[in-house]
């Protein structure tokens, strides 16, 4: 029998035994072949194959045996549900997704991670498939309606894509009462005989009531929100002031009139910027918040940052990644106090061109901090007060203005796309209830600091390349077939010629963005081109960016708010401090399994804040109901027209049967309804007048009417 020090077995060697036995082994095949009895095989193996089956890299079978995963064609990857009861396992390594019956489906909820088997491919080469594990539950608890029918109690989830009830029993219900929003937990996952079973731990309230968007959202997408005391702890144990020795030995800009620009309402600020001219081009300087230098490997704080992955903007609350004695203090870039920071220095020459760049550990001290629309009054306006007031750091605003010019012409020229959409806003009442909605157009301050981010970002991505480090880069594919078809029939209807090849670039499609500057129907235009491309990844096998025209890309300046650029910053560090590389904390498997982690969290944020947005919007259009907006036809269907108000940037539907009274002939490709008797066509971007007719919070949809005078 094996002595103490020799019973540790690891997943490495359980791999080994698995691949030279070429079949499942049950552990007491396995205990046999380490040579380890009963008690040695429940207190050393048995745990190190509980951990690789929660990872995915083992199964058990109903042998008992086990096989590894690869070795067994299966798919691993996470659900992504549809609202109609199907789904799909979207496989961790790429590839095509594996299609799931509603039956399949009634196992799982939108975002577990599974393996499954394919099961049969149809007509058209499209894998269907079956669930053989669920590997990670993504709902611990749900957030929905209670309803009560006849005694029976459930809760019916607020995320459409969870299309199965959860059953609550009667001491289970509480004090909750019918109509009521609540939260579930989960006390038994659904099977193929009966549904998902929980206790209702929480009573939210009724569905308008003010801020109970967010926390919807927080619960059904299952986003941490509250800290550890041991991660509050260990971020209060730095202090509020940086340590002296922490700054020794750092290149010492404190002298040098950096200085933030950031949204009004911001309140953690990661970057600071400078410029100055040099010979004939310019030195700029973009200084990032040094949080790794405070949350280190391992720690309370690093294992919480890499579980958030990023932090959650929503319009009344921000849910951060890091606690706010860190993001809101000692790793802002808070004006006239010291900090530690990443500089990335970078020469530019007359065209723009970044022709060289250092990175340092570095002490600074912002000289200022301005919002974006002061920038615009001193640079734009001359705003007199605003020059006074901030006169110590004008002459850097200048050269700062006259570098952006050269990045953005050059911007242009590579062929990058943008995106210049209406951001809406939400205006609260004292109650906490949506009071208006105003739109927000991004001007060239928005765009000035978008410019230097991306430039540090590239050069950072360049950096640690060299270094040859395994890092996470900011992958944006080119658009798949089946967008690129569709793409190319929408803009054929609208008189747009399509003149690319085989494999479209970023400049075919940003001339096309050119082409309709100007017209009305410009913003549907670029929506659909936003439609048609791919989701951009963190991942380190890098394959460029096809939406900013580059060909290395990584997420660098955002270290407070994004745990990949965290990931860059150790990887930064580690080389400019001179350390070999075997000495670095993760390997590429490791960086494969984070981005493949900071990809969902980034795409669970993203889908939060927009349930939030919906439901404020509805919440604010209940009470506007009978009104009459102005809109734009922005999707036209067998059913109906959607429309986005002009003002207010909220969509809704106009059903046939809110048409004036006609029979529609749909028009797929000229994406039209025409009426057969009097002839009223409707297509994508018209102007309507609509009324709005009915709300519901529970579905988030609104519905609108037309008002017959706008078409004769």
């Amino acid at each position: 029998m094996m002595n103490d020090s020799e019973k540790h077995i690891t997943a490495t060697q359980v791999r080994k035994l698995l691949l030279e036995a070429d079949r499942p082994l049950t552990r007491r095949h396995m205990s046999h072949a380490f040579n380890m009895d009963k008690e040695a095989s429940d207190r050393f193996l048995k745990p190190v194959l509980q951990s690789m089956i929660e990872r995915g890299e083992l199964v058990r079978n109903r042998r008992a045996a086990y096989g590894l995963a690869e070795q067994m064609d299966l798919v691993q990857g996470r659900i992504s549900a549809h609202p109609d009861g199907f789904g799909f396992v979207v496989p961790d390594e790429g590839g095509d997704d594996l299609y799931l019956s509603p039956k399949q489906m009634r196992v799982v909820f939108n975002g577990d991670r599974v393996l499954a088997a394919v099961t049969r491919v149809d007509r058209r080469g499209r894998k269907e498939g079956g669930i053989v594990e669920v590997v990670e539950r993504a709902h611990a608890q749900v957030a929905g309606r209670l309803l009560i029918e006849s005694g029976v109690a459930m809760v019916v989830p607020d995320d459409p894509r969870l299309t199965q009830d959860i059953l609550v029993s009667p001491e289970g219900v509480g004090n909750a009462g019918p109509g009521q929003i609540v939260v579930v937990r989960i006390d038994r996952p659904p099977t193929f005989e009966r549904s998902a079973v929980g206790e209702i731990i929480a009573v939210l309230g009724h569905a308008d009531e003010p801020g109970i968007a967010t926390d919807i959202a927080v619960y059904s997408h299952q986003l941490p929100h509250e800290f550890s005391r041991e991660v509050v702890r260990e971020a209060k144990d730095f202090g509020s002031e940086i340590n002296p020795a922490h700054a020794e030995g750092r290149l010492d800009l404190r002298d040098l009139k950096l200085l933030t620009i950031d949204g009004a309402d911001a309140r953690d600020f990661d970057d600071a910027v400078y410029a100055e001219p040099q010979g004939e081009g310019y030195r700029l300087l973009v200084a990032i918040a040094d949080v790794a230098e405070y949350v280190r490997p391992g720690s309370a704080l690093d294992v919480e940052a890499q579980r958030r992955g990023t932090s959650v903007y929503f319009p009344d609350r921000v849910i951060p990644m890091l606690p706010e004695a860190l993001s809101n203090g000692l790793c802002s870039l808070n004006p006239k106090v010291d900090r530690l920071c990443l500089v990335c220095e970078m020469r530019i020459d007359a065209r723009g061109k970044v022709t060289s760049s250092r990175f340092h550990e570095a002490v600074m001290r912002s000289h200022a901090r301005l919002t974006y629309d002061q920038v615009r009054r001193i640079m734009e306006a001359g705003d007199p007060p605003l020059i006074e007031r901030f006169g110590h750091v004008v002459d850097n605003l200048q050269h700062l203005y006259k570098v952006f010019r050269l990045l953005f012409s050059r911007r242009e020229r590579r062929g990058a796309l943008d995106f210049d959409s209406r951001q809406a806003y939400f205006e609260f009442d004292t109650d906490g209830r949506v009071a208006g909605i105003r739109l927000q157009q991004r001007h060239d301050a928005h765009r000035l600091i978008e410019e230097f981010m991306i430039a540090a970002n590239v050069e950072a991505s360049k950096f640690v390349a060299r270094g040859k480090l395994p890092f996470l880069y900011r992958v944006h594919e080119p658009p798949p077939d089946d967008k690129l078809e569709s793409l190319e029939t929408f803009l054929r209807a609208h008189g747009l010629e399509v003149r690319w090849s085989e494999k479209p670039e970023p400049l075919q499609f940003a001339a096309i963005q050119h082409k309709v500057a100007g017209r009305t129907d410009a913003p549907l235009v670029n929506a659909h081109i936003l439609r048609s491309l791919s989701l951009a990844v963190y991942q380190p096998e890098n394959k460029g960016h096809f939406g900013l025209a580059l060909d290395s890309y990584s997420h660098f300046t955002s270290p407070i708010r994004r745990y990949p650029d965290l990931l860059l910053h150790r990887a930064i560090k580690h080389l400019v401090r001179g350390r070999p590389g075997d000495e670095f904390a993760y390997d590429r498997r490791q960086m494969n399994e984070l981005g493949r982690h900071c990809s969902w969290t980034e795409r669970r944020a993203e889908d939060a804040a927009r349930d939030v947005d919906e439901r404020l919007k509805c919440q604010f259009m209940k009470r506007h109901i009978g009104d009459v907006f102005e809109g734009i036809v922005t999707g036209v269907t067998s059913f109906g027209l959607f429309v986005e108000l002009t003002e207010l940037a909220v969509s809704g539907l106009v059903h046939v049967t809110a048409m004036p009274n006609d029979y529609y002939q749909f028009d797929p490709v000229g994406s039209s309804l025409t009426g057969k008797r009097r002839g009223l066509s409707f297509r994508l971007a018209d102007p309507v007048r609509v009324e709005v007719i009915g709300v519901s919070l529970e579905e988030r949809k609104i519905d609108f009417q037309l008002v017959e005078d706008e078409k004769d």
